[in-house]
């Protein structure tokens, strides 16, 4: 029986990280030798006919907008090809959950899968979570699954819902406003909330990387949101308290920013920084007044996802009442129905 075809990219992070010790402390930096991954990991070849693409070999930490550009056209040439199966990325954990995201929405929706994953400890380590996630990913990239996910900690979880949730723990990826697509214990279990395959649709590169996300805290003084707004800002995304309150007394309200932001034509989308839960902006009456002066309520959506969806929609929608529309509507599923549970 023909194996399945999988291309694997390679772009680097901790899993390609050459280490003797990582154990002794030392300072883990991409390295200058290529790692053949079909050689160290030869478990993935019984899986899928492998072919491995070498991208670049960069810290996750080093990412770039360019970077997710170079990504999406490589992988987008990769799901054209009728004999592949399924793309693998190898990247590095601390952006990961930002590259998810914004592959999903360059890409749109998929007829394959393409599946992001990486390790908390090197290859080389002894006790490193690299060859498992690796396999896993792999695995994935043969399932019906077509979207963006993300193998980590015997799980496949949909890109655009996860976040890093843990610097030092295997299990480091959590998808907190959907459970996970495949369960990877004795069985591989597939979710039955998976999205439907669709047809691979032209690649559009346009993105506009101009956007800043603020965390709204105590003390945050107005001015410098203000500021931002006055020097050039195209994009911007609050992350409110709960369900997108935000401050709203005389001289620590937000709203006056708002507004300013709205008379430039720079959208300001409010999501919340709790974990679980979604954004209501008319619980309280600091969201109202933000909804009042025209944010656009983020629903559920992870700041990783709310910035790398304003990113390409401002590119693709110069019309206002368009992006907006693409803003409250769940593309690739990162505004997930009430009726999912929360993990």
């Amino acid at each position: 029986m023909t194996k399945p075809h999988v291309v694997l990219i390679q772009t680097g992070g901790t899993l390609a990280m050459p280490v003797d010790d990582d154990d002794a402390g030392g300072t883990l930096a991409p390295g200058k030798a290529k790692i053949d991954l079909r050689a160290v990991v030869p478990g993935i070849g019984r899986v899928a006919d492998v072919e491995v693409v070498e991208l670049f070999n960069l810290d996750s930490g080093d990412m770039q907008p360019s970077h997710w550009l170079t990504m999406a056209r490589a992988v987008h040439e990769a799901l054209m090809r009728t004999e592949v199966s399924g793309v693998v990325v190898t990247h590095g954990t601390d952006t990961m959950s930002y590259t998810a995201s914004a592959l999903s929405f360059l890409l749109g929706p998929l007829p394959k899968p393409v599946v992001l994953t990486g390790a908390q400890r090197p290859l080389g380590d002894l006790r490193t979570d690299a060859r498992a996630n690796l396999v896993d990913a792999t695995i994935g990239a043969t399932l019906p699954v077509p979207e963006v996910l993300i193998a980590f900690g015997a799980r496949l979880l949909r890109g655009c819902r996860t976040s890093k949730v843990d610097a030092w723990a295997f299990d480091a990826f959590a998808s907190p406003g959907a459970p996970p697509l495949v369960e990877l214990g004795l069985s591989v279990q597939v979710a039955p909330h998976v999205r439907g395959k669709t047809a691979l649709t032209p690649l559009d590169l346009s993105i506009e990387p101009r956007v800043l996300a603020v965390r709204v805290f105590p003390g945050l003084d107005p001015r410098l949101v203000m500021g931002a707004v006055r020097a050039g800002v195209k994009g911007l995304v609050l992350e409110g308290y709960g369900t997108g309150n935000l401050p709203n007394l005389v001289g620590s309200s937000l709203i006056p920013a708002i507004e300013e932001a709205q008379e430039r034509g720079v959208p300001v989308v409010v999501v919340s920084q709790c974990m679980r839960g979604h954004v209501d902006l008319e619980r309280y009456e600091g969201g109202a007044a933000a909804k009042w002066a025209g944010a656009i309520d983020g629903g559920d959506m992870t700041v990783e996802a709310a910035l790398a969806k304003l990113m390409v929609g401002l590119a693709r929608h110069t019309d206002p009442a368009e992006l907006r529309a693409y803003m409250l509507a769940d593309v690739v599923g990162e505004r997930v129905s009430a009726g999912v549970r929360d993990l």
